[in-house]
């Protein structure tokens, strides 16, 4: 498979939008580190096909981690705003603040991740004013190179549309060099029409599959998947999502009907199809498999045992993995979350790993019943990709083996699956292991597929066929059906890396007296335990009945089976979001209540605050109200200011 790498030169271009963003908004102390004798003349970046699309690559850094702006994107804000205010994730110290809507507008993350997007739309709009005048490229070369570029300009713009609500607009040509100051769009329509447009022209303008075949490069796909998530947040902002701005009942409808259009479209390409594991999507041997549409992926580079050639450092496995295993606490999940899903849905156990809890385990004689279903012994106390005992360096002192974990704050006893997966984070020295290939998924076939049910549901009624068939198909998946007769195809693919994994640390481990061994199966069994798979209708309507949601039963379904599909992915708090369901969620799942007498033997979440979902959209920074004067705050926050 052919993996498009971050090599790039520093044309004029690049370095001039780097020198803009160092003096005005996106402020960066160390611009002037740039070698500038390697920059070479803007126009030089067009006179070949070749040389342009080196030059677009300056643009496609700003997907990965980059340390001149944030070192942590693709994990931090993403988690902090994606995820968090959901609740199904949590945290410890300050990063608590995003599960209790403590957030402000002067978070570190919410700057870093500002200025990170913000050098990607500058870069954009550099390049496509000088792509736009350029004579001396071929007509094939030039139009995909313009509509990659309007892609991953779309794709900054939505992640700030998404979190931040209204932004100043920079259009083609505007740099903050010569745009220092400017207003953020007057309306939520103007915004996503600017969005919008920028989809528009990336579809017109890319093929299905990817430039020279390089996966990692916008495709139509992913141009007409984005495309669809603007027309459903252009509906929402006409319709729940006003915020007392001008409501448009019919507008929004024609938005979801052209939504509807555009996930259709990439349904009946049949470019992508479901992995027929769940779990694999996580797996090295999964990375740009055929779900894949919009993708970060972290790869190993060529070097195991340091920096060097690696196409991402995000030390990922240090923020998410069980502090008693090396991690330093940056990711847990609920138990709330975790008892949501059915018996025999696989994507709990490929999501999470628990503590050895006493009360969930039916073969403990500490065993309690309310509890029934909640043991999956595949991660019972373990990760079993990497052959770790979570607390192993603590042993009989352990804290996982509890309900709530704690070093001096009371934290679940779930850790991402998906996330601290590919490698350890305990044994080996600060300057080797740094490797961690992971994909941060932006965009999978299910986000089509679930929303393309919510758009069906929303024109045609909450009892559209089409709509839940597409959620059925999702859960057929989910329960282990597409793995059933192909277990020894996807064990041959899949555990490969697990046992290379297994000989290069074996030494180590066994120097530590941790054992390691050749694994002959899967670490999550493959293949169905259900005869057959629980009717979505059906469930949904039973659990609506049970928590008491106030929303439709087709919404608690789509936006339920989100939740299960997408933890850890940092679309889940925009989806729910988009489709008015925040609310309900977080009344309905996480109640309010107060700390437990006993937190080590109580699962539940504490909830002390009520919720506002104005706060859905973050507070812009403070600093970039300080540099930009014409830039004004969210309403939610505007208090805060005085």
């Amino acid at each position: 498979m052919n993996r498009m790498k971050k090599r790039y030169l520093i044309y004029g271009t690049v370095v001039c939008s780097m020198l803009a963003m160092g003096l005005t908004s996106c402020n960066n102390d160390n611009f002037l580190d740039t070698t500038l004798y390697n920059a070479i003349p803007k126009d030089f970046m067009y006179s070949s096909d070749a040389n342009a699309t080196t030059g677009l690559n300056g643009i496609y850094d700003q997907v990965f981690p980059n340390d001149d702006y944030d070192g942590d994107w693709g994990f931090k804000p993403n988690l902090f705003t994606g995820s968090h205010p959901t609740i199904d994730t949590q945290a410890t110290g300050w990063d608590k603040d995003w599960n209790t809507q403590k957030w402000g507008a002067s978070s570190e993350e919410l700057l870093k991740g500002w200025r990170h997007v913000y050098a990607g739309i500058v870069r954009a709009n550099d390049y496509l004013a000088g792509l736009e005048a350029s004579t001396g490229l071929s007509e094939g070369v030039k139009k995909s190179l313009h509509g990659q570029g309007c892609a991953l300009r779309g794709f900054f713009y939505h992640w700030l549309a998404t979190t931040f609500g209204r932004v100043p607009m920079l259009k083609t040509g505007e740099t903050y060099m010569n745009t220092p100051t400017k207003a953020r769009a007057a309306t939520y329509s103007e915004m996503w029409n600017f969005i919008i447009d920028d989809f528009k022209t990336a579809v017109d303008e890319l093929d299905w599959a990817p430039m020279n075949g390089q996966y990692g490069r916008c495709t139509k796909g992913m141009a007409l998947t984005y495309l669809a998530d603007a027309y459903m947040w252009k509906a929402y902002r006409l319709t729940d999502g006003a915020n007392g701005q001008e409501q448009n009942e019919n507008e929004a409808k024609k938005c979801l009907q052209e939504a509807e259009k555009c996930l259709k479209q990439v349904l009946d390409s049949k470019v992508y199809e479901l992995s027929r594991s769940f779990t694999t999507n996580w797996d090295p041997a999964g990375a740009w498999n055929k779900e894949t549409i919009w993708c970060e992926q972290l790869d190993e580079g060529t070097n195991w045992g340091g920096w060097n050639d690696m196409t991402s450092k995000l030390m990922l496995k240090w923020y998410t993995a069980c502090p008693e295993n090396g991690g330093w606490g940056s990711l847990y999940l609920s138990w709330e979350w975790w008892s949501s899903y059915e018996k025999g849905d696989k994507r709990r156990e490929a999501s999470g790993y628990t503590g050895a809890v006493p009360q969930i385990d039916p073969n403990n004689p500490a065993y309690d019943p309310q509890y029934e279903g909640w043991y999956e012994p595949a991660v019972y106390g373990k990760n079993p990709y990497l052959q770790e005992v979570l607390g192993q360096s603590k042993g009989a002192d352990t804290k996982t083996a509890q309900f709530h974990f704690t070093n001096g704050e009371w934290a679940p006893s779930i850790w991402s699956a998906k996330l601290w997966r590919t490698a350890t984070a305990d044994y080996l020295s600060w300057s080797d292991g740094h490797w961690s290939p992971t994909p941060i998924y932006w965009k999978r076939l299910p986000n089509v597929m679930l929303d393309y049910a919510e758009c069906r549901f929303r024109l045609y009624g909450g009892d559209d066929t089409e709509g839940w068939k597409m959620i059925n198909e999702l859960r057929n998946r989910a329960f282990g059906k597409l793995e059933d007769g192909h277990e020894k195809e996807l064990t041959d693919k899949f555990l490969p890396y697990y046992n290379d994994y297994a000989h290069w640390v074996r030494n180590a481990r066994e120097a530590a007296k941790v054992p390691i061994h050749d694994l002959t199966e899967y670490p999550i069994p493959f293949g169905s335990t259900v005869a057959t798979v629980p009717d979505a209708k059906t469930v949904y309507t039973a659990l609506k009945a049970k928590k008491g949601f106030d929303s439709p039963v087709w919404k608690v379904a789509v936006n339920e089976e989100r939740r299960k599909e997408f933890n850890c992915e940092w679309c889940l708090r925009p989806d729910m979001q988009r489709s008015g369901y925040m609310a309900d969620h977080v009344a309905h799942n996480y109640p309010e209540r107060g700390e437990a007498s006993d937190m080590a033997n109580s699962p539940w979440t504490v909830r002390q605050y009520k919720y506002d979902d104005r706060k859905m959209d973050m507070p812009i920074p403070a600093d970039e109200l300080t540099k930009n004067t014409e830039c004004d705050q969210n309403e939610a926050y505007r208090a805060d200011e005085k």
